[in-house]
């Protein structure tokens, strides 16, 4: 009997997944060659090269929407990170794809998410040259800013599936949804949608901002009475909707999905999130401060560029670049922080 190490025994475990599945020893490789683990598998390696990155552990002091909340259970972007991940697994295993690069994609895919939730991506997005998009910078902070500017050197399959997971306001599935490299990446898509719509309506109650009341009737009836159960019945629905599909080769006719009917009733359910939810809370006070924050520290390197952290004021990017990598990599505790020395700095000049 031929020797086999651990990794080549995943690898061949592997070929029983489903015929669209991705095949790690079929990988399209890094962007820079590395000799290969006795142990793991290309996407194993990846998964664990983005739980021990600084910008993983840093996203526990991240919002998620609501900024300074007044409460300890409130979602953060790491706990919305996990549920992804969670999520996105348990689809993978039903339908017998790469669990590993599941997991690896949904644990990195908001690591480029600034500081103050959506509203710091949109005030970078003001004032950034060429604007400022979070799943970009996520991809950045895998390629060029971790570990001293060597970044991760991740596989192809998780930087494709970093960069196209974000859906910006088209509905669930619609126009260019499954442009994605992977059918792993689709699940990671789609999984980032369940959970979010679900944690964000309980996040919403919580901070009294809307009542279980004002939900959307179609959606409750439909999908259930608490966010676990919605979210039992979203992943059911998808499921079974896709393993119609999941037998064929031919990647383009391969669709993770939802039946019409569940389709519709998720996109009303995030369309209520956004009129209800996410646009007041852009108006709230604490959101309001936030805006200022990010302001402040963006003009002050700006003009100060020398003040800059070593490891971005060596690079060669414009100053610009340097001072979006900057601010979208604080939390928000830091981002504060720094702001008020800014100001007390500026108090003390004048």
């Amino acid at each position: 009997m031929v020797n086999l190490n651990i990794r080549q025994r995943i690898e061949e475990a592997e070929e029983s997944l489903a015929p669209c599945a991705s095949r790690s020893r079929l990988s399209q490789g890094r962007l820079r060659s590395e000799e290969s683990c006795p142990i793991r598998t290309a996407f194993q390696r990846d998964r664990d090269r983005i739980i021990h990155s600084n910008a993983f552990r840093r996203l526990k002091h991240k919002t998620q929407v609501f900024v300074a909340p007044l409460g300890d259970h409130y979602v953060t972007r790491l706990t919305h990170t996990l549920e992804v991940s969670q999520i996105a697994r348990t689809i993978s295993r039903a339908l017998n794809l790469n669990e590993d690069l599941t997991e690896a994609i949904a644990l990195a895919h908001d690591l480029g998410h600034t500081p103050f939730g959506h509203v710091g991506e949109e005030v970078l997005n003001e004032v950034c040259p060429g604007g400022f998009r979070h799943n970009e910078q996520s991809l950045r902070v895998v390629d060029l800013l971790e570990k001293g500017g060597q970044g991760l050197n991740l596989t192809w399959e998780v930087r494709d599936g970093i960069l196209k997971h974000s859906k910006s306001r088209i509905d669930v599935l619609g126009e260019g949804w499954t442009e994605v490299g992977t059918i792993e990446g689709q699940v990671v898509k789609i999984a980032d949608i369940v959970a979010y719509i679900n944690h964000d309506v309980a996040d919403a109650i919580r901070a009294g901002v809307i009542s279980e009341n004002e939900l959307p009737d179609c959606a409750v009836s439909l999908l259930g009475h608490s966010s676990s159960r919605r979210i039992n019945s979203l992943v059911c629905d998808i499921v079974s909707y896709s393993s119609a599909t999941i037998g064929n080769s031919n990647l383009e006719k391969v669709t993770i999905g939802m039946s019409p009917q569940v389709l519709e009733v998720t996109n009303s359910l995030r369309e209520f999130l956004f009129d209800k939810v996410y646009n007041r809370s852009l108006a709230s006070k604490e959101t309001r401060k936030a805006r200022k924050v990010i302001r402040l520290i963006y003009s002050y390197f700006l003009k100060h560029g020398d003040k800059l952290p070593a490891e971005y004021a060596l690079r060669d990017d414009s100053v610009e670049r340097k001072v979006a990598d900057y601010v979208a990599g604080m939390t928000d505790l830091y981002a504060s922080r720094m702001a008020q020395e800014i100001s007390s700095r500026k108090a003390r000049i004048s």
